[in-house]
């Protein structure tokens, strides 16, 4: 899945984006809240983490303006402030969570897997698909009882499948989910991990067609 990182406290966001960058995400960073308000503007996020102390356009402001445009895209809010007021103000802004400085990098993955689930309508960490059992906590993935051992961008390329049965992706979008911006990507990138996707999913009641001249769909069909 793709986040946009907003925070201008390098050493923080040194560490964030390197813990979500080993879990497979595509981070993308920026320090300036102006330039992200831009980025995420112009850009397709799955989520944003925002700080609220950035220089040029604070949190709150680029709240208020994100969603003032109707983006929908949820965020997760990092802040220092613990007070109760505070938390229910920028919950009404339109955050979607909120993370109380200093806090355990554990934490926060739970609460971005959280958020993500929400637009696949899933309530749980673990999803059953037919013979299929993803779980997105401990990153595993089961197919009729048994471990399939999948690679990082295989995983996340299955959990974007699965949050989106029935509709066709692009490779650009698969692209834009997979990579972040300053990311060297191959050309063929897509088609070789939807490749070893499928050769390790044989068998399963989810197939990844190839819709020509559009992308891919995963849809569910009866056992193979």
């Amino acid at each position: 899945m793709r986040i946009l990182l907003v925070e201008d406290a390098e050493d923080l966001a040194d560490a964030v984006q390197t813990r979500l960058r080993r879990l497979g995400y595509a981070v993308e960073w920026v320090a300036d809240g102006e330039i992200a308000l831009g980025t995420a503007s112009r850009e397709c996020y799955d989520l944003i983490l925002l700080d609220l102390t950035l220089p040029h356009l604070d949190g709150r402001e680029f709240l208020q303006r994100l969603r003032a445009r109707h983006s929908r895209v949820p965020v997760l809010v990092i802040t220092a402030r613990t007070t109760t007021d505070d938390k229910v103000t920028l919950l009404d802004m339109g955050a979607d969570d909120y993370l109380v400085k200093p806090f355990d990098l554990r934490e926060l993955e739970a609460r971005i897997r959280a958020l993500l689930r929400r637009p696949c309508g899933h309530a749980a960490s673990v999803v059953s698909a037919g013979n299929l059992v993803f779980d997105t906590a401990a990153r595993r993935v089961f197919l009729d009882g048994a471990e399939v051992v999948l690679g990082l961008r295989e995983f996340r390329l299955l959990e974007l499948f699965l949050g989106a049965l029935g509709r066709v992706l692009t490779k650009n979008a698969i692209l834009d989910h997979l990579y972040g911006l300053d990311e060297a990507v191959s050309p063929n990138a897509v088609e070789l991990y939807v490749s070893r996707l499928r050769s390790k999913l044989g068998g399963a009641t989810i197939e990844i067609r190839t819709v020509r001249g559009e992308g891919y769909v995963a849809e569910a069909i009866g056992r193979q």
